[in-house]
C-alpha cells in the first residue's frame, strides 16, 4: 500500500509540503491552457491554500464524469486514480501527524482530511450495488477503516516510544517499572487532552473522536500493564501499579476536570482483568498487613522499654509526654492513604485496621501489666499515656469512612480500659480517705453544720492532687471529672444507706445536701468540669425529695428525677424513699409505678450519662426486702 510505505518514511509525523495534484477533466488540452495562464508562483500559492476536501470532491466529480461515459480513455483512468493516490497520501500524512499540529493552519487541513474522508465514505456508498465491471477499480476505498486502523497503529507507536522516555521528569521514580507506567500513563493523559483541546473540533460530531482515542489508548494501556503484571513485580512496583489502575488513571486522567462527562467511563471498565487485579491486590495487602503490624508492635516495644528502664517520661510544654500515639497515627495515616489510592474496594482497609484493634489490646495489657509493678517512674509513665489515650481516641472517632461501628467501639473500649487504668493510679490512692469522710454524712454533727464534711474532703483532694501540674491540662480536667463522679457516687450510696429519719432530720440533712452540691460544683468547676455540672443538679433533685413530706410532691419529683437520668431503677427509687419517715407501703409502691410508667417518654432521646446504673450493692435488696416491697 503506497500511503503505508510513505508512513513508514516519516515515523515522527513530521509535516512536509502537500504534493502538487492535477485535476484532470475531459478536455485535456483546456484544463492545459488554464494552467499555463498561471505563473509558478500563483501555482504555488493555489495549491497550499486549496482545501483537501475541495480537492476530493473535485476528484469525485471527475470520477462521475469518467464514468458516465460509455468509453473511457485508459490513461485517463489512471491518472484519476493515480490523483486519488496522492490524494489519500496527503490525508494519512495529514492524521499521522495529528499530535504535532502546531498552528491553526495545520488543524483546519485535518479537519479538511476528515471532510474529504467523509466524502470518500458517501462516494463509497454511491457505487453499492453497481454491476462490477461498471465501478472504479479503486471502489470501495474504505478510508474511514484505514483512518481507524492508522489511529491505533498511532497509538501504539505513541505509547512505545513514551516507555522508553528517559527524561528527567521520572528520574526520581526508583524502578524501570514505575518509569515505565508513569510515562505511559502521562501519555494518555496528555494525548487525550489534546484530543479534547483542539483535535475533536476537526472530526465530525458523529465520530465521537474523543472516546474513539479513549478507547485505544485504554486497550493499549490495558495491554502493556498486563504484560508487565504477568511476571513477579517487586511490591514497591506492585502498588505503583495499582496505584495507576485504581485511582490516577481513572481519577486523574479520565475524571481530569476537561475530560470528566465527556469520556464514556462505564464502557471502558479496569485496565487490568478481576483475576490479575485481585492477585496483586493480595500481595499488596499481604505485604502491608505485616507492615503496620511491624511498626505497631515495634513502636510499643520501644515504649515499653522506656517504661521499664525507670526513665522518666519527655516534659513538652510543662507536662509529660509520649511519642507513641503520634507513631501510631502516622503508621495508620501514611498507610491508609495509600491503601486508599491503591485498593479499589475501600471496604478491604478492615485487615489494616484490625492491626490497630489488636495493638490497641495489646496496649492496654501492657500498661495494666506494668502498673501492677513497683515501678519508680509510674505515675509519670501514666501521665504520659493519659496524653497518649486522648490523641489516640480522638484519631479513632475521627475515622468515620474507615472503620465499621464495631470496630470503632472495640477501639474505643480499649482505650477506655488505658484511661481507666491511668485514673485508678491516681483516685485509687484517694478512695479511703474519701469513704471515710462521707462515712459521716448523715450524723447530727454533719446535719446541723458543725461538721464540714464535703470541706474537709475537698481540702484533702486538692492537697493531693497538687502533683498534677504536670499532666496536660486536657487529661487533669478529664481526671477532675471522673473524680467528681466518683466523689457524688460515693455520697449518694452512703446516702442510699441511711436508715429512716424524722422529718426535722429530713430537712436538715436536705439543706446540707444542696450546700454539699453546690461546694462540690464549685470545687470541679474550677478545674473545668463545668461539662459535669448536672451532678449538682441530680444531688439537689435527691435533696428535694428528702425536703418534700406530700406523697404527691415526692412522686412528681421522681419521675422528672427519672425522666432526666432513666438509670434510675425501681430499688434505686427504694433506697431513697426508705429515709422517709411516715410513707406507707402503698405510697412507695405508687411512686414506684409512677417512675415506671413515665420513664420511658423521654427515656430514647435522653442524653445524659449513666450514674445510678453504676450503683449495684446487695444491701439495696436487702432493704427491699426489710421494707415488704418486690424488686
Amino acid at each position: 500500500m503506497r500511503g503505508a510505505g510513505v508512513l513508514e518514511e516519516n515515523p515522527g509525523g513530521a509535516r512536509r509540503r502537500l504534493p502538487r495534484l492535477k485535476i484532470w477533466g475531459n478536455n485535456k488540452q483546456k484544463n492545459q491552457h488554464e494552467e499555463d495562464q498561471l505563473d509558478a508562483s500563483q501555482q504555488e500559492e493555489q495549491q497550499q491554500e486549496e482545501q483537501l476536501e475541495d480537492i476530493s470532491r473535485r476528484l469525485i466529480l471527475r470520477e462521475e464524469e469518467l464514468f458516465s461515459q460509455d468509453v473511457r480513455g485508459e490513461e485517463e483512468e489512471d491518472q484519476l486514480q493515480r490523483d486519488f493516490e496522492d490524494l489519500r497520501i496527503q490525508i494519512w500524512i495529514t492524521v499521522h501527524g495529528t499530535f504535532t499540529s502546531e498552528t491553526s493552519r495545520d488543524l483546519e487541513v485535518l479537519r479538511s482530511a476528515m471532510a474529504s474522508i467523509q466524502q470518500q465514505e458517501q462516494q463509497d456508498r454511491r457505487w453499492q450495488g453497481c454491476p462490477k465491471d461498471q465501478v472504479p477499480v479503486w471502489r470501495p476505498q474504505r478510508w474511514l477503516s484505514t483512518h481507524n486502523q492508522l489511529l491505533q497503529k498511532m497509538v501504539e507507536a505513541r505509547l512505545s516510544q513514551a516507555a522508553e522516555d528517559n527524561s528527567a521528569e521520572v528520574d526520581q521514580l526508583s524502578s524501570a517499572v514505575k518509569r515505565q507506567v508513569c510515562c505511559t500513563g502521562k501519555r494518555v493523559k496528555d494525548d487525550l487532552l489534546t484530543v479534547m483541546k483542539t483535535v475533536k473540533d476537526c472530526y465530525p460530531t458523529s465520530m465521537d473522536i474523543l472516546n474513539m482515542y479513549a478507547g485505544l489508548y485504554h486497550r493499549t494501556f490495558s495491554l502493556r500493564l498486563v504484560e508487565l503484571s504477568s511476571s513477579e513485580l517487586e511490591i514497591n512496583d506492585c502498588s505503583y501499579l495499582l496505584f495507576w489502575v485504581n485511582h490516577c488513571y481513572p481519577h486523574e486522567v479520565l475524571k481530569h476536570k476537561d475530560l470528566d462527562g465527556h469520556i464514556k467511563t462505564a464502557c471502558l471498565g479496569s485496565l487490568l482483568l478481576q483475576d490479575s487485579l485481585n492477585r496483586l491486590e493480595e500481595q499488596y495487602l499481604s505485604h502491608r498487613e505485616e507492615q503496620v503490624k511491624l511498626w505497631l508492635s515495634t513502636a510499643l516495644k520501644k515504649e515499653q522499654e522506656s517504661w521499664l528502664s525507670g526513665k522518666t517520661p519527655e516534659l513538652i510544654g510543662s507536662y509529660f509526654f509520649s511519642p507513641l500515639a503520634i507513631d501510631v497515627i502516622q503508621v495508620m495515616n501514611s498507610s491508609l492513604t495509600e491503601f486508599s489510592h491503591t485498593i479499589k474496594d475501600q471496604s478491604k482497609a478492615q485487615r489494616l485496621l484490625v492491626q490497630l484493634e489488636n495493638f490497641l489490646s495489646s496496649y492496654r495489657k501492657c500498661l495494666e501489666e506494668f502498673v501492677k509493678g513497683n515501678h519508680s517512674n509510674v505515675l509519670s509513665v501514666i501521665k504520659a499515656q493519659l496524653v497518649c489515650e486522648q490523641q489516640l481516641s480522638d484519631y479513632i472517632s475521627r475515622q468515620t469512612g474507615s472503620l465499621s461501628e464495631a470496630q470503632r467501639q472495640r477501639c474505643l473500649d480499649a482505650l477506655s480500659a488505658v484511661r481507666d487504668c491511668g485514673y485508678r493510679c491516681f483516685t485509687c490512692p484517694l478512695h479511703d480517705h474519701t469513704k471515710a469522710c462521707l462515712s459521716q454524712l448523715w450524723t447530727s454533727a454533719w446535719a446541723d453544720g458543725s461538721l464540714p464534711v464535703i470541706g474537709s474532703l475537698l481540702d484533702h483532694l486538692n492537697q493531693q492532687l497538687a502533683s498534677l501540674t504536670d499532666l496536660k491540662p486536657a487529661c487533669r480536667q478529664s481526671l477532675f471529672c471522673v473524680l467528681y463522679q466518683n466523689v457524688v457516687r460515693q455520697y449518694v450510696k452512703k446516702t442510699m444507706k441511711t436508715r429512716n429519719k424524722n422529718r426535722e432530720q429530713q430537712l436538715a440533712g436536705a439543706q446540707r445536701m444542696k450546700e454539699d452540691a453546690e461546694k462540690m460544683d464549685r470545687f470541679f468547676t474550677e478545674e473545668g468540669c463545668s461539662e459535669t455540672s448536672w451532678l449538682c443538679v441530680m444531688l439537689c433533685s435527691l435533696a428535694e425529695v428528702l425536703r418534700l413530706q406530700d406523697p404527691a410532691s415526692i412522686q412528681l419529683e421522681f419521675v422528672n428525677l427519672a425522666r432526666t437520668f432513666p438509670d434510675l431503677s425501681g430499688p434505686h427509687v427504694t433506697a431513697l424513699l426508705s429515709l422517709k419517715n411516715g410513707l406507707s407501703a402503698a405510697d412507695i409502691r405508687s411512686i414506684r409505678l409512677s417512675v415506671e410508667e413515665n420513664r420511658l417518654l423521654d427515656a430514647s432521646t435522653n442524653q445524659r450519662p449513666q450514674f445510678f446504673s453504676s450503683i449495684k450493692v446487695k444491701w439495696i435488696k436487702n432493704k427491699i426486702k426489710q421494707m415488704g416491697l418486690k424488686s
